[in-house]
């Protein structure tokens, strides 16, 4: 597996197939294998580069000097540097969304198109950023995810009355029980203070183009709602889909839906190859 040292650390991404670049941003606590039917797809046309967040899947831990979105976005320029890409398109998912949007902004001439899927660039609500930032100093003190709090992490990440014991929601519910203690507090938790303490960036997506970016969303998104995405929208000037029967991880709750949206848009937006 393909490994760059990106600010002193060791980071993780899957690369397959052949063609314009298409670089996948995952969801905060999940990793590059969340976009296993994308990458299929995509990589029968496409060169897709799906590299893992600091402390997810096999990449090291955060950067120390890792503290805003901005500096992610600045380590995933790195790995295109690395990579020698110029140009790629950018599918990025929550927190994915959240470094990709600003990665758009501050190279328009690198980021030919920009998907945010189920993410906001506004600040966190008060109730929910108290509450998980209580989550967060319980499972830096405990060194893991204890029962009450995957009961509660889980459902967030998946539509109103999905089957939580179904094979998605358990996997993923094992992952979060298999963090280490050092993964927890050198990475899981700071990013999610990161994330979650992010300032109001809403206003300056007006500097995005909305000729080039699409926004989607689960219908039945509770953790970042259709709302959220209709007002990074309108100041953006640009289209948006919702995604039919699904909560946030969209892409997997219904990937056909997904994989079909993101290829009709990756032949108008992935290079002039694809045109």
């Amino acid at each position: 597996m393909p490994f760059f040292t990106i600010a002193g650390k060791p980071l993780h991404y899957q690369m397959r197939g052949t063609g314009y670049p298409v670089l996948l941003g995952h969801s905060y606590l999940w990793d590059s294998s969340m976009w296993a039917p994308q990458i299929e797809a995509l990589s029968i046309s496409y060169q897709v580069i799906a590299p893992d967040l600091w402390g997810h899947g096999q990449s090291g831990p955060v950067p120390e000097n890792a503290h805003t979105l901005g500096d992610l976005a600045a380590h995933a320029s790195g790995l295109l540097d690395a990579l020698d890409i110029e140009q790629c398109a950018l599918v990025g998912l929550s927190v994915g969304g959240m470094w990709g949007a600003e990665l758009a902004l501050r190279e328009p001439g690198r980021i030919s198109g920009l998907v945010m899927m189920d993410t906001y660039l506004g600040t966190e609500p008060d109730s929910t950023r108290m509450r998980y930032f209580q989550m967060l100093d319980t499972i830096e003190t405990l060194g893991r995810i204890p029962p009450p709090i995957l009961d509660a992490i889980v459902p967030l990440f998946f539509r109103p009355g999905a089957a939580l014991d179904g094979e998605v929601p358990t996997a993923f519910r094992n992952r979060l029980s298999a963090f280490s203690a050092s993964q927890l507090r050198e990475s899981i938790v700071p990013l999610g203070r990161l994330i979650f303490s992010r300032p109001d960036t809403v206003p300056g997506l007006v500097g995005l183009d909305a000729t080039r970016t699409l926004l989607m969303c689960g219908a039945l998104d509770s953790t970042r709602s259709p709302a959220e995405m209709i007002r990074m929208a309108d100041v953006i000037g640009c289209r948006h889909v919702l995604v039919p029967e699904a909560g946030h991880i969209s892409n997997l709750e219904n990937p056909a839906f997904v994989t079909d949206t993101l290829l009709k848009w990756l032949r108008h937006h992935a290079g002039k190859e694809n045109h």
